[in-house]
């Protein structure tokens, strides 16, 4: 994108990175107190990779939140760099999730898809299958890790791969809260996400986490070959990502929105809730791509009062 953006298109190229969730690097994988309750990180072998998680609670009812574009999952505790300037603490993706959701309730997995984070190698890549892949992942991963059903929290991509898991492996979805997805790509989608695409145009409070946690380099590339990847479903078939699968969705849904969201427009919510049959919606006035951190005390009650 252009420096010389026009006023209304810089400032919601500024909203937009300004959505954006860094994550902080950590030495080693390993058990950490975060939180104030017990969090481990770990790994585990899925399909030919080496997945990375954390895992909080003792809860009968196994929930795995899954994270958007460059998503990792790091605990506070085990932090080694410096805070950036406006970092927030070095919490993860989801660390008001972590932290607050009821640990009675729920058992919570937090993961990063192959190539994000620290589930590397290998490094990221975006075939026209990226979503379906990370889908099966997800759900094999909590197979492995022994859970014979599980609810997703899936944010952003995260959103559209819970959908895909959701349709795909319906008997094994219990429930599914989503936020800030979509089915398909537009022509204004695209150039929201050509918006982002030169990572060094980023606000550097946004830009520094990620590149300690990447390095420049693979940070840079990865952002770039995200927007390839992206903008690929826009020459398929309606701009399709998943939109032919939401009616095979079965579980209870409750679909989220930021109404100042600037990198989902409103549309895209309003079409899942048509799409998915029986699902709720509920539209936060102030929210952003971010509202989980942001309003993280009321999208907590409304999903643990939608799961329970």
């Amino acid at each position: 994108m252009a420096v010389s953006l026009g006023g209304r298109a810089a400032r919601r190229l500024r909203l937009l990175l300004s959505a954006l969730k860094p994550g902080i690097q950590v030495p080693r994988v390993r058990p950490v107190a975060a939180f104030g309750s017990s969090v481990t990180s770990a790994k585990a072998a899925v399909n030919g990779v080496h997945l990375h998680y954390l895992r909080t609670g003792g809860g009968e009812h196994a929930v795995l939140l899954l994270p958007g574009m460059l998503g990792a999952q790091v605990p506070p505790a085990a932090r080694t760099l410096p805070s950036a300037p406006g970092d927030a603490g070095g919490e993860t993706d989801f660390g008001p999730q972590i932290e607050n959701l009821n640990k009675k309730l729920f058992t919570v997995v937090a993961w990063d898809p192959r190539g994000y984070g620290h589930s590397r190698p290998p490094d990221r890549d975006f075939p026209v299958d990226f979503f379906e892949r990370d889908a099966k992942d997800a759900i094999d991963l909590m197979k492995t890790l022994n859970f014979k059903k599980v609810s997703l929290l899936g944010w952003s991509d995260g959103g559209i791969t819970a959908l895909i898991a959701a349709a795909r492996y319906p008997s094994y979805v219990s429930k599914m809260v989503i936020w800030g997805a979509n089915a398909y790509v537009t022509e204004q989608d695209t150039e929201i996400y050509q918006g982002i695409r030169d990572v060094s145009k980023w606000s550097e409070r946004t830009r520094k986490p990620l590149e300690a946690l990447y390095g420049f380099d693979y940070f840079a590339r990865t952002c770039e070959k995200w927007v390839d990847g992206i903008e690929q479903f826009k020459h398929l078939p309606d701009g399709s990502i998943c939109r032919d699968l939401l009616p095979l969705v079965q579980c209870p849904t409750l679909i989220m929105h930021g109404e100042k969201d600037p990198l989902v427009p409103r549309f895209h919510a309003d079409f899942l809730h048509r799409h998915v049959r029986g699902s709720r919606f509920h539209l936060m006035p102030e929210g952003k791509h971010n509202l989980h951190l942001r309003f993280a005390d009321e999208f907590n009650k409304l999903a643990e009062d939608f799961l329970r």
